[in-house]
């Protein structure tokens, strides 16, 4: 579950984090009103759960409470990756002397959490692991014991971080509490401001709740938006799929998480971009297969499919059935590639062989299955 960039200070206000003041505006009235009662320079920012908010025009200064207005006008209604700013933080501006990244994540190469830490704040995090990934330390955290002082001014040290670091270091102990204690699987602070006069704020927060763990977390649950997700992915939580909405064109569906995420890989790397991560998991039958067709083509932005399919529990044949639904009913207008194998393969390529369509192709491999769509996108 993603949190609000003001849902995520909330939480980690809880742990001592500290962050500027600042309340949630609806309408520009609101904001200005907000601007006069903090009675300081301000910035009035989008609420959206997507990144790039800045890049899109969704964060903006404001010295004055009428400049809040303004602002808040321009970005509430304003359109950001696909989904509709209806609110915005109006909160207290810092005075930025440095800025410093600093998150937990949950790792899976180490089974554990892990620290990271860059002096490149104020960026996103994936474009610093891309052009200068040493300038990104990383520790491994022990999630019983947690992250512990020395420990945290040992790798504030490493990372090159200037300025109090008794007062980061505690901020970043602060942050692991929240991270392990919430169950979150993604807790950033970026930037964590180092401000003209010494002080350590963290001037925006991102977190991601873990859904399995909220059972454990009656008092987070409230936090949940439908409105505010994207209903694609609201709709696919309701079929039960695994499901991420992406900024290419080619919806890609699979059958477990780990070939799903290969497929994606392997259709970046033949030059194409997916649409989505869709994952509909073990032992699914044709219903479930013609859903997720059917969900995938809702996205306007798809102009293609990759099935990718390893048989196991899943048989390849009611994979084939369910995507013959689609086609049937008239769902099915762009070209699908398929890769299936395992369990029913031969099954499954006797009906679909017996098709007339030139809509859906078979492939011996993912590979040529995804270069093929990639192909058709871009044709």
């Amino acid at each position: 579950m993603k949190l609000h960039e003001y849902q995520g200070k909330e939480l980690l206000k809880r742990f001592g984090v500290n962050v500027p003041d600042g309340r949630v505006a609806y309408t520009p009235d609101e904001a200005r009103v907000i601007a006069q009662e903090i009675g300081a320079p301000v910035m009035v920012k989008a609420q959206v759960h997507v990144g790039g908010r800045g890049k899109a025009g969704g964060v903006k200064y404001c010295p004055t409470p009428d400049v809040a207005f303004e602002k808040a006008s321009d970005i509430l209604g304003m359109d950001i990756k696909g989904l509709t700013v209806k609110k915005v933080l109006v909160t207290r501006a810092v005075d930025i002397a440095k800025e410093y990244y600093v998150g937990m994540i949950v790792d899976r190469n180490v089974q554990t959490y892990t620290l990271m830490v860059s002096k490149e704040g104020g960026v996103e995090i994936e474009e610093v692991a891309a052009e200068n990934p040493d300038a990104i330390i990383k520790f491994t955290v022990d999630p019983v014991s947690g992250l512990r002082p020395f420990e945290a001014r040992a790798v504030a040290l490493q990372a090159g971080l200037e300025g109090n670091l008794n007062k980061i270091a505690t901020m970043m102990v602060q942050l692991s509490r929240a991270c392990i204690e919430s169950d979150a699987t993604l807790a950033e602070i970026n930037p964590l401001v180092i401000t003209e006069q010494g002080d350590v704020v963290a001037a925006d927060a991102k977190v991601d709740l873990d859904d399995n763990a909220l059972f454990r977390h009656q008092d987070l649950l409230h936090y949940r938006e439908l409105e505010a997700e994207h209903p694609l992915e609201v709709e696919a939580s309701n079929y039960g799929f695994a499901y991420v909405k992406l900024d290419g064109h080619i919806g890609v569906i699979g059958n477990g998480a780990g070939i799903v995420m290969t497929s994606l890989d392997v259709v970046n790397r033949v030059g194409g971009k997916p649409a989505n991560f869709l994952d509909i998991g073990g032992g699914a039958k044709a219903e479930v297969v013609y859903n997720a067709v059917k969900l995938v083509l809702k996205d306007s932005d798809v102009k293609g499919i990759l099935i990718n399919i390893f048989g196991g529990i899943t048989r390849a044949d009611e994979v084939a059935k369910g995507v013959i639904r689609a086609l049937d009913e008239g769902l099915l207008t762009k070209p699908v590639a398929m890769r299936v194998a395992g369990t029913a393969e031969e099954e499954a390529k006797a009906l679909l062989s017996q098709l007339s369509t030139p809509l859906i192709k078979m492939y011996p491999d993912m590979f040529a299955a995804a270069q093929a769509v990639s192909d058709e996108v871009k044709a």
